[in-house]
């Protein structure tokens, strides 16, 4: 019998969030539809990040305290204010017209689970429809969604719930995140943490976090 390394790798589920990971980018997504809405392809996030009354709208709305329509008429409110011409009504369904998914990811997906390893989503919400198109259950062991728990990422207690849902300790547990302030938090727990560009580099930096596969 060999005897495992102390450096071995000592991961053994993953957790991976949706937007900008299962999808095409939202940054290029939200930019093309600034640039739509009269020219800033900064605007929408900037506005969701650093403009007050649009994070606390976004905040709401993914913790689930309020619905989709008051989401986009409180942001569309915001986004007319600072020289965008937009209703709010189908805001979120603009917002997310853009996204794609990303085929190389959900087939990494696959590939690790097929693998032995335990893997879940855990997202942010937006939208009553952002998941439309995926099988969510039959692609993960745990589905943790924000609006669902009322809390969100970079919230402790989203992942706490994301790991206690997926049956794995967060010390054993890898974060996916296209969001780099969602791995530092994720950190905070004990999670180790990938920032997602492509599937490529992901696979790559799993391939050193993930302990060896138990054959079924």
């Amino acid at each position: 019998m060999t005897d495992t390394p102390a450096n071995a790798p000592a991961c053994s589920a993953v957790l991976f969030d949706f937007g900008g990971v299962l999808t095409t980018s939202v940054v290029a997504a939200f930019g093309e539809l600034g640039r739509e809405l009269g020219g800033d392809e900064r605007l929408l996030l900037r506005l969701l990040s650093k403009d007050e009354e649009s994070s606390a709208l976004l905040v709401a709305h993914e913790e689930g305290r309020i619905g989709e329509s008051e989401f986009e008429d409180g942001f569309a409110a915001r986004l007319r204010a600072h020289g965008a011409t937009v209703r709010g009504p189908g805001l979120v369904r603009r917002m997310q017209a853009r996204l794609r998914p990303d085929p190389d990811t959900i087939a990494l997906v696959a590939k690790v689970r097929a693998e032995g390893h335990r893997v879940g989503m855990l997202s942010n919400s937006l939208g009553d429809d952002c998941y439309a198109g995926f099988d969510l259950p039959a692609m993960f062991d745990a589905v943790t969604v924000s609006g669902e728990i009322g809390v969100r990422k970079p919230s402790r207690r989203a992942y706490a719930i994301a790991c206690e849902r997926l049956g794995a300790a967060p010390e054993e547990t890898v974060m996916v995140d296209d969001l780099e302030q969602n791995i530092t938090a994720a950190a905070r727990i004990g999670l180790a943490g990938i920032v997602h560009r492509d599937a490529a580099t992901t696979a790559a930096a799993l391939s050193r976090l993930l302990a060896p596969a138990t054959p079924h």
